[in-house]
């Protein structure tokens, strides 16, 4: 069985239960797990010296809607908010296919992987002109990362009240069979799965109360896990009470959809009450800070979750909603948008890097990633704290203070996805030409 060893790490991050920091100290891989952690460790396989650098698990994303690295910055969404945002981009969406959606998973897959990502969730909600899930999983599978897609939906379009064209939504029945194709095909629920696929209605102004119902009881009898959006702005929260005469806490929890074996992305404007909900229940929070800063959602209570008990992780959002998807900066900006909110000594960059891996991980239900010790899986970001971003720092550990935003080696179950700052598994500069053209073809 392959063996790796990573050597003489300065630091290394374990996020195990105890929280252990250790220095000077070596890890060996063998095969896709971590075999042993301490000092003076030995092999005859691949050897990595890890001096000047820290070491953390590889960071975990819990929320992304990886195809839209096809449309950053367009002109007519870039200073709107939430549904504004949306009604721009639905029309350019919508001339989407295959193609579109594998390289585009592609693009944003690698650009987590730069930013020390080893395990990334995808919420896809629309199908058109015969995309499918697995357009996805396929880009995932090619570049090597650890993926948790999720068959997302729209169902209730213009003509009926809601915010989608028509042209982008589909018949709830079909969704469901399709929902139980994708899990019957692709879900991998062992020990160490690279694939694991959930089911996520896209919000509550997209779907209808018996497709969100309906999906709960599906994913409970699969063993899959429940995704979607909610409590994300102002808007969100006005609708909720409009439309279902309740706040979106309750109308979560009316439906089904609270639980460990669901997450929601945002929840920027959660109340006590929702809080506690989700304490009490064990419901998972994506929080997005970037994606909340750039559309002027708000800046979700994530110190309050935390102390409540609320499982937290950090998530990307979609490339559009942010035009980054850089995972090590959404930690820097969650850190710093809990002390703007609740004072200088309300986030450490330690705390911060732990929602980003472990938290992540656990929101996820993947409790074999997000630390490193021995027995759990060979996901693994080296930092190089060498270079001018770290240049006089006294605590290159503290990597969201002063440290590299790029990593420089990267483990998905051993195997070597970044070397030295590039991706290894791709073509990427093949890869940015193609998604250039598919680009410009959709602003023609």
């Amino acid at each position: 069985m392959t063996e790796i060893l990573i050597k003489n790490a300065d630091t290394i991050l374990t996020m195990d239960d105890a929280r252990h920091e250790l220095s000077g100290a070596d890890i060996l891989i063998v095969g896709g797990q971590i075999a042993q952690i301490g000092h003076n460790l030995q092999t005859d396989g691949e050897i990595h010296d890890a001096a000047g650098c820290v070491v953390t698990p590889g960071l975990v994303n819990t929320h992304h809607h990886l195809y839209q690295t096809l449309t950053r910055a367009v002109p007519g969404g870039q200073d709107a908010l939430l549904f504004g945002w949306l009604q721009t981009l639905y029309p350019i969406w919508s001339r989407f296919g295959p193609e579109e959606m594998f390289v585009s998973a592609q693009i944003g897959l690698a650009e987590l992987a730069l930013s020390g990502c080893t395990l990334s969730s995808d919420h896809l909600y629309l199908y058109p002109n015969g995309a499918r899930l697995e357009d996805t999983i396929a880009a995932a599978a090619e570049i090597g990362l650890r993926f948790h897609p999720t068959r997302g939906a729209m169902s209730i379009g213009e003509g009926d009240g809601g915010l989608p064209p028509d042209a982008l939504v589909e018949v709830e029945s079909d969704i469901l069979d399709d929902m139980i194709r994708v899990v019957d095909a692709f879900h991998d629920p062992s020990d160490g799965a690279m694939c694991r696929v959930g089911l996520a209605p896209c919000s509550p102004f997209s779907v209808s109360r018996d497709l969100m119902r309906d999906t709960a009881i599906l994913a409970r009898d699969k063993g899959v896990m429940l995704h979607t959006h909610l409590a994300e702005n102002d808007e969100d929260i006005a609708y909720s009470q409009a439309q279902f005469g309740c706040r979106p806490g309750q109308y979560a929890e009316d439906l089904g959809w609270t639980g460990s074996d669901v997450w929601h992305a945002h929840c920027v404007k959660l109340d006590g009450a929702e809080i506690d909900l989700f304490a009490r229940t064990q419901t998972g929070v994506a929080h997005c800070p970037c994606s909340n800063c750039r559309l002027g959602s708000g800046i979700a209570p994530v110190r309050t979750m935390r102390d409540h008990g609320v499982p937290v992780g950090l998530g990307a959002d979609g490339s559009a909603s942010n035009d980054n998807g850089s995972l090590i900066l959404e930690a820097r900006q969650a850190m710093l948008l809990q002390r703007v909110a609740n004072g200088a000594d309300a986030m450490s960059s330690r705390e911060a890097l732990e929602i980003a891996t472990r938290g992540g991980a656990d929101v996820l239900n993947r409790p074999d990633c997000g630390r490193l010790e021995p027995g759990k899986r060979a996901d693994i970001a080296i930092w190089d704290t060498r270079g001018i971003e770290s240049a006089g720092s006294w605590d290159p550990a503290a990597l969201l203070l002063a440290g590299p935003m790029k990593v420089k080696h990267l483990f998905v179950e051993g195997r070597q996805i970044v070397r030295d700052g590039h991706v290894t598994t791709l073509d990427l500069p093949r890869v940015i030409e193609r998604q250039t053209q598919l680009a410009r073809a959709l602003q023609a």
